[in-house]
């Protein structure tokens, strides 16, 4: 069994970018000690050295163990420390997020079939966010399903994003109300929760508390 976690800041400061790379580290030493493949799939570099806007990993292994691993992480992961990189910046809560992808065995369209439109994208990220049409939909015209990436900065990944997430739509669609209860799934991580963490670390050695 494979299946893809993906890391993000969505848009947020250096701060969260920091933490995307102290998780990709933990979580890959985590999974490795549970006996699972790691490989990194992809990784955006941050504003700063040392940084990441987002990874994207592919773990496998047992069924059981993925699933073990993956639970304990899905969700908004919370770092409790002063900024590395601004000193007297008085916020100490920085929120990243983990989601989880099935791997799509084969592609269940073809090019021909897909629709894809620049959206603005929405929340914090100021002007660059009134600016720049980085957000992606994706529409599968035969079905009508239809999905947006909206987290990343970059268009390209958020096209990959989408794209993600149509393929996990295709994977557990079966009736059309199940297909749209998948959807409403997904629209609930267009934007990244801040708050309610599945964990939380603290201080400039990262530990879990």
């Amino acid at each position: 069994m494979n299946l893809w976690l993906q890391l993000t800041a969505g848009r947020g400061p250096a701060e969260c970018q920091w933490v995307v790379a102290q998780l990709l580290r933990v979580l890959s030493k985590e999974a490795q000690a549970a006996g699972l493949a790691v490989e990194l799939l992809e990784a955006v570099p941050g504003e700063e050295a040392g940084t990441l806007r987002s990874a994207l990993l592919s773990l496998g292994g047992a069924d059981e163990a993925l699933s073990t691993l993956a639970a304990s992480w899905v969700g908004s992961v919370q770092w409790v420390g002063k900024s590395p990189f601004r000193p007297h910046h008085k916020r100490q809560n920085w929120f990243v997020g983990v989601e989880r992808f099935d791997v799509p065995l084969k592609p269940e369209w073809s090019e021909r079939e897909l629709e894809f439109e620049t959206l603005r994208a929405s929340g914090p990220g100021g002007q660059h966010v009134n600016k720049t049409e980085s957000a992606v939909r994706v529409t599968h015209r035969p079905t009508g399903l239809s999905v947006v990436g909206r987290e990343e900065r970059s268009q390209q990944q958020n096209k990959r994003l989408a794209l993600a997430r149509l393929a996990a739509m295709f994977a557990q669609r079966g009736e059309r109300a199940q297909a749209d209860a998948v959807q409403q799934r997904w629209d609930q991580h267009n934007s990244l929760e801040r708050g309610n963490p599945i964990r939380t670390f603290a201080g400039p050695d990262f530990r879990l508390r």
